[in-house]
């Protein structure tokens, strides 16, 4: 039977068209069940909510997204990410998903502590869209698994607001203003390390937020870039070195990875087709605004 609660509603305003959009839909309905756990229980006294969902959830970003990046608002690395773990699982229990919620070894030292929230894809879309198996484009054993990340050591000159959701539940959540999410989208273009991939992902977002006029907050990209080692002189970062770094990342892209990484996750592939290093360097010539 139809799902008509909350959850089927949240599903049915996704406007699904295929199985494959159904499961990025399923699976950003447990990342927004999961941010009700967290308000439910007090988290955003300590953290702020970031990133690449964030963007979709609570700014409309034009496609699906994976993991749930947080960032505590002081340092504190006493921060245990386990205690988090079992209200999440039973929030989610209560929306009708079973689901584990584990959490997951660190190999090295760091501040970045990370869980997984796992369940069978399969299962959930049958008892939500009332389809009856086998479902065609669905494998029987499909597990759907959505990353949870905290930063215990975050970075300084965040600043944050709070924003609120009606589904699946009324809540509210502390996250990084929009100038602060580009820091962090910026960040992540010129010093993730993906051994040579791309990922696109992150030069969609950034497009996404340079085409809505937003400014970056400089301090804190700053702060990200000598925390994480790719700052390490004691000149400061204004604008136009920003614009010289990221033009020489720009020119150092493929850009055909970089659209093969995002397919999955947009709708339109019209979206990133003039994808290029002119596109990119000229834009930011001239729309980059700092604050």
């Amino acid at each position: 039977m139809t799902d008509n609660g909350p959850v089927g509603q949240m599903l049915e305003a996704c406007q699904c068209r295929n199985n494959d959009q159904r499961r990025s839909a399923l699976k950003e309905i447990v990342q927004e069940i999961t941010l009700v756990a967290l308000s439910r229980n007090g988290f955003f006294n300590r953290g702020a909510f970031y990133g690449g969902t964030a963007l979709r959830i609570f700014h409309g970003l034009g496609r699906f997204s994976e993991d749930l990046d947080f960032s505590l608002l002081e340092p504190d690395p006493a921060f245990d990410l386990g205690l988090w773990l079992e209200p999440v699982r039973q929030e989610l229990a209560s929306f009708g998903f079973d689901m584990e919620v584990s959490r997951k070894a660190k190999s090295a030292a760091g501040a970045v502590q990370s869980a997984f929230i796992k369940g069978g894809t399969l299962i959930h879309l049958v008892r939500i869209v009332g389809m009856s198996p086998p479902v065609s484009g669905v494998p029987a054993g499909e597990m759907l698994k959505i990353k949870f990340e905290v930063d215990t050591d975050p970075p300084a000159g965040a600043t944050f607001e709070i924003k609120y959701r009606l589904l699946p539940i009324p809540y509210s959540v502390r996250l990084y203003d929009l100038p602060s999410l580009f820091a962090g989208k910026i960040h992540a273009v010129l010093c993730r390390n993906w051994n040579q991939r791309v990922k696109g992902r992150d030069f969609f977002d950034y497009l996404w937020l340079l085409g809505r006029g937003v400014s970056v907050n400089l301090p804190h990209l700053e702060a990200r870039m000598r925390q994480s080692g790719h700052l390490i002189d004691a000149g400061p970062l204004d604008r136009d070195r920003l614009v010289v770094l990221l033009k020489d990342r720009f020119s150092r892209v493929d850009y055909e990875q970089a659209r093969r990484d995002i397919a999955p996750y947009i709708a339109d592939s019209r979206l990133v087709e003039a994808w290029s290093r002119d596109l990119f360097t000229t834009v930011t010539s001239e729309q980059l605004k700092c604050s």
